[in-house]
């Protein structure tokens, strides 16, 4: 792992002591977000007593939110912990418990409402994850209250939610969509607490090139129930989730650390998830290399463990392997910036379709009347212009 540069107008000193602090702060991060074992267990006790640096370590934990699970981590491991350290803890874990516990009498009760008006609502992300596979509100941060609907129930849901003192945010035209065309969601604030409630008809892809309705008809014949705050509410069934744990942390280059943690723990509550309908979903919907990096990360950095079959698949993907290799180092010391390369990114994720699909989007590769008239081609070898156009655009040089 590499020492950051040193900051413009600081000493070596000072430059050399943050880069210790952040070193040492990242290796006992590390060692606490790894599911329990004996050998985790000694890297935590090997750690902890020596070290010097909680205030670096707590400012991460709260970047990457995962403060509470440090914590219970730091409490099973029998590490002795300072005690202005274990008071700035516990207050952010008081928190964090109490905001959950907040938006999970907000979700039931606004599930009370639109159940009464016939309103399909499936809650995803948020208490409801933390519910289902951590078994505890506590544990995760609870965030914004997600809620995935049909859009025919847009307007009248977005009624209800202003009756609860919510106010849209987000611009629209006069017909009320937003004014963004790749944007599927109203964004609602509170003033009186500072709850933030998200009404989605369609959650995004990691490209928005491609427009799959990825919407409530896709989660709702196949939801299971999940208790929260003592309440059944609808929730997406754990392939689905997987996918969609992936196709978020993916999205946003996995720059917080909870997003791994959140796939691993679905892998590990989750034992009989059925592989073979997450992969060929997966396949189907552009996202196999957004869930092949997804669980490469959950195994390398938390240490899940997986069927043998399944985890050999991804890692016989050299470019999701590699990107796996990068958000490992890179996650506390570069977090949200992409790998280097002369493939973008988000071009890597996807797959040879998809790709050709977007390339053609751009219409780059869309065969021109020029193609045409230099290579008169049956129809059902009218594919092959993918692979003549490109060859006469290097020869003649021309984008025509």
């Amino acid at each position: 792992m590499g020492f950051s540069t040193k900051l413009e107008g600081q000493s070596a000193g000072e430059s050399t002591g943050r880069d210790v602090s952040n070193w040492a702060s990242h290796e006992l991060a590390r060692a606490l977000v790894r599911r329990s074992d004996p050998k985790s267990l000694r890297e935590i006790q090997r750690l902890a007593p020596d070290f010097r640096y909680w205030d670096s370590l707590l400012d991460l934990a709260q970047e990457h939110r995962v403060s509470q699970i440090l914590l219970k981590r730091l409490e099973a491991s029998g590490v002795t912990v300072p005690g202005l350290v274990q008071e700035r803890l516990k207050s952010e874990f008081d928190r964090q418990a109490f905001h959950a516990l907040a938006s999970a009498a907000e979700l039931i009760a606004i599930l009370q409402e639109f159940s009464s008006e016939s309103i399909d609502a499936v809650p995803f992300k948020g208490v409801v994850l933390a519910s289902s596979i951590y078994g505890d509100l506590s544990t995760r941060p609870s965030g914004d209250i997600d809620l995935l609907i049909h859009h025919r129930d847009l307007q009248e849901a977005a009624k209800l939610i202003r009756k609860r003192g919510f106010e849209l945010t987000t611009e629209t035209r006069l017909d009320g969509s937003p004014i963004d065309p790749n944007y599927y969601e109203y964004h609602f604030e509170r003033p009186t607490d500072g709850l933030v409630l998200e009404l989605r008809w369609r959650l995004e892809l990691v490209y928005s090139k491609f427009k799959r309705d990825l919407g409530i008809n896709w989660v709702w014949p196949t939801r299971k129930t999940a208790i929260v705050a003592g309440a059944e509410v609808p929730n997406i069934d754990p392939e689905k989730t997987l996918l969609l744990l992936c196709m978020h942390g993916s999205k946003h280059l996995w720059s917080r650390l909870i997003w791994i943690c959140d796939v691993a723990q679905l892998l590990e509550v989750e034992r009989e998830i059925d592989w073979d309908l997450a992969i060929r979903e997966a396949k189907r919907l552009g996202l196999w290399r957004a869930v092949a990096l997804g669980v490469q990360l959950a195994v390398r950095m938390i240490g899940v463990a997986l069927p043998d079959w399944v985890l050999q698949g991804f890692e016989s993907d050299a470019v999701s392997r590699s990107l796996a290799l990068y958000f490992e180092t890179s996650v506390f010391d570069a977090p949200g910036i992409p790998p280097q390369s002369r493939v973008p990114y988000y071009f890597k994720l996807l797959g040879f379709r998809d790709r050709v699909r977007l390339l053609l989007s751009l219409d780059l590769l869309r065969p021109s009347e020029r193609d045409i008239e230099a290579l008169r081609l049956p129809k059902p070898l009218q594919p092959l212009y993918l692979l003549f156009r490109p060859l006469r655009l290097l020869r003649d040089k021309s984008p025509r």
